[in-house]
């Protein structure tokens, strides 16, 4: 498909500060999440007098509320340059710990910063993974929303990051989502008070007459770069269906909020929930339907030879992952989708220690399956020993950190923010606006999030240089 699509994910992290206990008749300086946000972010406002910051590659970095530390990826047009992004969102993080640990090290402190990919903590607080996708602007954009909500319902069968969910009178059992407990409304403008699947405020960060930004926020953290593949590439995939003008109305669930709960509890997928129209389907049945009508569309209007090589790959995965769940076959997808590597890891771990789920040696193991570190995670490891496969190289995410996609309105950010920065200029930078603060007060706006090029911009950096 020649078609190009912006989209970008927005990531809060989970923190935490393990410490020691103290030594008998020694007092020690706890170190809260609030602390520990702080000392992450020091040398960050130091250099931009701000905890909330552009970079050179495009994304946004910033404390969110509750000191969540965030990465807004840049804005990319393809899925394999948005996992990488991403990635190099996990590396700039992972660096800014370290030298926050090092700083506690120097002050004498005792602890450990961690930071979690994932989207609750042990309080039962859950915290988000955003995805943003642009649309072209229609009058049936509740409907549109009005198809997709069954999609990301049932979408995490495949993209559920896997969590350990505890029973009210005591035990636990494995589920598909983290995120799935903790929605409650469908579509709504709102982000924390109803926290809904499709968030409807009207913001595009772009030409309002021309785009919408479709705002999903159901989806789990992924640790696994094919996840984070499939989660984006999949839902890309069924946007261009529904832009093409085909209808899917039949497939609207009677009880979103119900069905989204049942179907996670259910890692078989099968168990049925009821649609708007008395039809009863399970989680399966209903990607399948989803899956079925993409390739079917895509094969009918003869686009499928127009795919990228991330789009074929999406496909596959798709259908691989559907398949494993219906032969119950994980070895299909151990490798490739969250919820069946960290199963398996958990499962193994199990066995071999004779733990019940509900144990917090278990706890804590899955807990390090989201830990971003690369020298404390896990997902270094199971990547070196075959158990979680990747798409992108250490090369790739490296040149990620300080250089921004070159194909979209991030090239210009990014080349801005890196001038001014070596100048030691003072600006002002949104998704839109590209400022100098001086005299002058110069100000360019970026209507159009598929140009990487634009003659204000490089005249603007010259006046950086001036």
């Amino acid at each position: 498909m020649t078609a190009r699509r912006i989209f970008g994910v927005e990531t809060e992290y989970g923190i935490t500060c393990a410490q020691p206990p103290a030594a008998p008749g020694h007092e020690q300086q706890v170190i809260t999440a609030d602390d520990a946000a702080r000392y992450l972010f020091r040398r960050v406002v130091a250099l931009g007098r701000s905890s909330n910051v552009f970079l050179r590659n495009g994304a946004r970095l910033y404390l969110d509320v509750g000191s969540h530390p965030e990465y807004a990826s840049a804005e990319c047009d393809d899925v394999h340059q948005l996992v990488v992004n991403d990635r190099a969102g996990e590396r700039i993080l992972d660096e800014m710990t370290e030298e926050a640990n090092g700083l506690l090290a120097e002050e004498g402190i005792a602890g450990t910063i961690h930071l979690f990919k994932n989207n609750v903590d042990s309080a039962g607080n859950s915290f988000g993974c955003h995805e943003n996708y642009l649309v072209r602007r229609r009058r049936d954009f509740p409907a549109m929303g009005e198809a997709l909500v069954p999609f990301f319902i049932t979408r995490q069968i495949l993209t559920g990051a896997g969590h350990i969910r505890p029973r009210a009178g005591g035990g636990a059992s494995y589920a598909f989502s983290q995120r799935a407990d903790q929605m409650w409304d469908a579509m709504s403008s709102a982000t924390t008070r109803s926290r809904p699947i499709i968030n409807t405020r009207d913001e595009p960060h772009g030409d309002a007459e021309l785009y919408r930004r479709m705002h999903v926020i159901v989806g789990d953290s992924s640790v696994a770069e094919t996840t984070t593949m499939l989660k984006v590439g999949m839902t890309e995939l069924l946007l261009a269906v529904l832009e093409d003008g085909v209808k899917i109305r039949d497939l609207v669930l009677a009880e979103p909020m119900r069905a989204i709960r049942e179907i996670s509890h259910d890692t078989t997928a099968t168990v049925p929930v009821e649609l708007a129209t008395g039809r009863r389907l399970s989680a399966l049945d209903i990607q399948e339907e989803f899956y079925a009508r993409v390739r079917g569309h895509l094969d009918a209007e003869g686009r499928s030879a127009e795919l990228t090589a991330v789009q074929r790959k999406v496909l596959e995965l798709w259908e691989r992952g559907l398949r494993a769940l219906r032969t119950q076959d994980h070895s299909l997808v151990e490798t490739e989708l969250d919820w069946a590597i960290k199963g398996r890891l958990l499962e193994r771990y199990r066995a071999k220690h004779t733990l019940g789920l509900d144990d917090p040696r278990v706890a804590r193991l899955s807990l390090a399956y989201h830990d971003i570190s690369a020298v404390r995670g896990l997902a270094p490891s199971l990547v070196a020993r075959g158990l979680m496969a990747r798409i992108t190289t250490d090369e790739e995410i490296a040149d990620a950190v300080t250089h921004p996609p070159a194909s979209t309105r991030a090239k210009l950010r990014g080349d801005f923010v890196a001038a001014a920065q070596e100048r030691r200029r003072d600006i002002t930078v949104d998704w839109v606006h590209l400022k100098i603060n001086d005299a002058a007060q110069r100000t360019v706006v970026l209507k159009d999030p598929f140009s990487p090029v634009d003659e204000r911009v490089d005249a603007l950096m010259a006046a950086l240089q001036a």
